[in-house]
């Protein structure tokens, strides 16, 4: 149990530096993002849907507003062709983290603990509560993607993957797509209470899962 949360925690920290970088240099924001989506409105709806596609993926290696492009895409695209783009783009991040994790996530194991017998235990884990982890793994940021690497570095079996990230993820951006079809700039309420409830009902059941299954006497273990 202490070399998966290790491991998720250095992975973490790896996510999170992303999101300081862009934080601090002002590379990146919420505004240009928007504007971004503006510039292409007039553009047909697989430009719009590239874009969706593009900053979705590029989510797994830097910090991008996941919810605020989903709710952008059901605004500019509606609801169908925006949820089958957020779809598109969030399961690539998630095969691509999976795959990558999948084949080079062990040699980080190693360097980071060269018992094979603890690295053995972390599999079992992971295998235990993976699926939980991945269907509430929206519930904050980072969480997505520091689960699908540890899925793939644990060698979870990917039809499992697939399971737990399914009922974790389609879910979430069919909610979250819907209230941006129901939106406008005139009445952005929809999107806001719909992030606002969505948000607090993952953080709740999170927090709730993680008490359950990671107790500090479990942890102790």
């Amino acid at each position: 149990m202490k070399l998966l949360i290790k491991t998720a925690l250095i992975l973490a920290t790896l996510f999170a530096s992303t999101f300081i970088f862009i934080k601090i240099s002002g590379i990146l924001t919420i505004d240009d993002v928007t504007t971004s989506f503006e510039s292409l409105k007039h553009q047909p709806a697989y430009i719009i849907g590239a874009l969706v596609i593009l900053l979705l993926l590029a989510d797994l290696f830097i910090a991008i507003p996941t919810m605020t492009v989903i709710i952008l895409s059901g605004y500019f695209l509606g609801f169908g062709m925006g949820a089958l783009f957020a779809f598109a783009g969030l399961a690539s991040a998630a095969m691509t983290g999976y795959a990558v994790s999948y084949r080079w996530g062990d040699k980080l194991l190693r360097k980071i603990n060269r018992d094979e017998q603890q690295r053995l235990e972390m599999q079992q884990t992971f295998s235990q509560h993976g699926i939980g982890l991945l269907i509430l793994s929206r519930a904050m940021p980072i969480l997505p993607e520091v689960c699908a690497c540890l899925a793939g570095t644990t060698k979870m079996p990917l039809p499992r993957f697939l399971l737990g990230w399914a009922l974790g993820s389609i879910p979430y951006l069919l909610i979250i797509t819907y209230a941006g079809s129901m939106s406008s700039l005139d009445r952005p309420m929809p999107a806001i209470y719909t992030a606002i409830g969505v948000s607090t009902t993952l953080w709740l059941s999170w927090s709730w899962f993680y008490r359950r299954r990671f107790q500090p006497n479990k942890i102790a273990k």
